[in-house]
């Protein structure tokens, strides 16, 4: 899998691109750790947190090693017009305009979409940014993926941070949609159908003449949900649909602009998969079996047709149509038509609405649609995340029921632990928001294969993914961690059960206190019943969810020696790495003690027996039996040694030697 001559990804010919000191003739390849030089690291909100850090790494008044590449732009606690938030926000853009940065203040839109809008991010390039939704990026034919706040601090100060490159998947697009059928239902429908792990941690490669039928609209859609399928990048090929779209942006009337776009055109092929690349895992899915669909409540996972739904007459308590994910100028337009001139938002139902951008704000009114939805009942919010990540005006009270255009409906997210939450197409949500049910548009025409069995309209073929060979333990790595084991009888544990949106932007919160959150939104209880050294157990997609570091640093506050899942986000991994914690995948492990919960089936947190770590064995013992696992890599063993990523760039910056070399 490794041969160095064989035909590359699209992944791997971007990574190779961004990735100094490797060469044409030895390419990166599939399961390999580089260091990335990416062309451009976006941090919002979070980039009160990320200045710290660099200013630790580099020193207070120490100079971004390429102020070209950070991008910030205000967006998610917006709404938050407190003394304490108000001058958060006005030290990061102090710290933007002394470094001379570029600086999107609250209210000019969505990071994600400020990015595109900007121009920047271009076919061929790695764009990362500290947000799980960084994906969207890959609709460009570049290959976005998230990092995290401690990697934004390192690439202020020394341009480059270390990535591994995923197992490669290939989701082939065959047919075209249905009228009343969209980019959000095509990956509600794949996250239906392929939810054991086909995505999880990998770089997603989208093929098919199903591609050419798609907007950038419905690609921006899709791959910024592959984040929610579990996938790390969603790459999307530079087609004619892409090169049209590109010339026609207002920035592409300048000379420059064109030829820039032209010089990609004709160097497409560096950055495009080659026609016999192998890749780990094939998937297909023809999309002329794709219907309107609805997802929930509060899990990505379950998802039916949404004439199926509707006939149980679910009533919404609110409706939104907002997000990074599906509020651009094509999403208000389409709820706009659903409405027409005459229908009007449900008596009790709050439907908010917020673009995705000003940009896109002032071209929905200039077109007459966002006042069109102004005057059916729906309640205009300023541009930027607001109820989408529970902050702000509209969110979910205790027992309310809601559908929404976002990207998340996940316990708690958007509101109260026991409100329940749907996701669905921009339609679906206008059309609930009329009817003050979960329903499907009127006017849709649902082919009628939304009636046959699931999942006959697709085929997929698995291959084994990559299996690290044992390595050594490196100096100063512990040869055995030993503890009581504490259970988390639940599998897709997200960060938002982990360390909940309430306290996620509070920078006045210490490492040292964030473990009294810990899994709060979760369940409470594991408070109670945690103790320091416990060795966490959890099931699988462990982590999914958003970037945010506190998800990892609150269980280490909270004094969990190690965390054990079946499977497990990359990105939060990545996230335990970065701050010296222990995390590791043995499925075998956690399936025996995760099955201890089946004669408590309420219970979310069960202490369990004790466990031996042996890393040097690559093994691990309890109850009596052994579980193996794949040991860490020397890159991992490495960040655990030094206490995390930060200490590991300070001793380089100190030393004058490269991130990780």
């Amino acid at each position: 899998m490794n041969d160095r001559t064989a035909p590359r990804t699209a992944t791997e010919k971007i990574v190779a691109r961004h990735a100094p000191g490797w060469t044409a003739a030895e390419p990166p390849r599939g399961g390999d750790f580089v260091s990335i030089r990416p062309r451009h690291v976006m941090t919002h909100d979070n980039t009160s947190a990320v200045i710290p850090k660099f200013q630790s790494l580099a020193g207070p008044d120490a100079a971004i090693f390429d102020p070209t590449q950070p991008v910030i732009a205000i967006d998610h606690d917006i709404q938050n017009h407190t003394p304490e938030n108000l001058g958060k926000y006005a030290a990061i853009r102090r710290f933007a305009e002394s470094h001379n940065l570029r600086y999107y203040p609250p209210g000019r839109g969505i990071a994600h979409q400020v990015m595109i809008e900007e121009g920047f991010v271009r076919p061929g390039d790695l764009i990362v940014g500290s947000d799980s939704h960084s994906t969207m990026y890959g609709a460009l034919a570049a290959l976005g993926t998230p990092v995290v706040r401690t990697d934004a601090a390192a690439i202020w100060a020394t341009g480059e941070t270390w990535w591994a490159i995923p197992p490669r998947v290939r989701v082939t697009l065959t047919g075209r949609l249905s009228a009343g059928s969209t980019g959000k239902d095509i990956i509600l429908t794949l996250c239906r159908i392929f939810h054991q792990g086909e995505a999880l941690n990998a770089a997603l490669e989208f093929a098919g003449d199903g591609v050419a039928s798609l907007s950038i609209d419905d690609r921006m859609t899709i791959a910024n949900m592959s984040t929610e399928w579990g996938a790390l990048a969603a790459w999307f090929p530079f087609d004619e649909t892409l090169r049209d779209w590109l010339l026609a942006r207002p920035a592409a009337g300048a000379a420059a602009g064109w030829a820039e776009i032209d010089r990609l055109w004709n160097s497409r092929d560096s950055f495009s998969p080659d026609p016999d690349a192998p890749y780990d895992r094939e998937l297909t899915l023809d999309l002329t079996t794709v219907t309107p669909h609805v997802t929930g409540p509060n899990n990505v996972w379950r998802s039916r047709a949404a004439a199926e739904i509707e006939t149980e007459q679910i009533r919404i308590n609110k409706a939104y149509l907002m997000s990074c994910v599906n509020a651009r100028l094509s999403d208000l337009e389409a709820a706009a038509a659903v409405f027409g001139d005459t229908r009007r938002v449900a008596p009790g139902v709050e439907f908010y609405i917020a673009a995705a951008s000003a940009t896109i704000e002032e071209q929905a009114r200039a077109r007459g649609i966002w006042q069109r939805l102004i005057n059916a009942g729906a309640i205009a919010l300023p541009s930027g995340c607001g109820a989408c990540i529970g902050l702000g005006r509209g969110t979910l009270r205790p027992g309310e029921v809601g559908i929404s255009a976002t990207n998340r409906n996940y316990e708690g997210r958007m509101g109260a632990r026991d409100a329940d939450c749907y996701l669905a197409s921009p339609a679906v949500v206008a059309e609930s928001a009329i009817r003050g049910v979960i329903a499907a548009p009127r006017h849709a025409n649902t082919p009628p294969s939304h009636l046959a069995p699931r999942g006959t309209a697709l085929s997929r073929t698995t291959t084994a993914p990559l299996t690290a060979a044992p390595r050594p333990i490196i100096d100063g790595f512990p040869a055995v961690i030993r503890g009581r084991s504490i259970i988390l009888t639940r599998d897709n544990i997200d960060t938002d059960g982990i360390y909940g949106k309430d306290v996620t932007y509070r920078d006045d919160i210490t490492r040292a206190e964030q473990g009294r959150y810990a899994l709060l939104n979760y369940d409470p209880a594991f408070q109670t019943t945690a103790l320091p050294g416990d060795i966490l157990i959890a099931g699988r997609n462990f982590g999914t969810g958003s970037s945010r570091e506190q998800a990892a640093t609150a269980l280490q506050s909270r004094g969990i020696a190690a965390i054990i899942a079946a499977s497990m986000s990359q990105t939060f991994q990545r996230n335990a790495f970065n701050n010296g914690v222990l995390a590791l995948e043995c499925p075998s492990l956690a399936d025996v003690l995760t099955a201890r919960a089946a004669d408590t089936p309420d219970t979310r947190t069960l202490t369990g027996p004790d466990l031996t770590i042996d890393f040097a064995a690559g093994i691990i013992r309890a109850l009596e039996r052994e579980f193996r696992f794949t040991p860490l890599s020397e890159v991992a063993q490495r960040l655990i040694v030094a206490g995390g990523f930060e200490n590991l760039i300070r001793d380089q910056i100190a030393a004058k030697h490269g991130v990780l070399a």
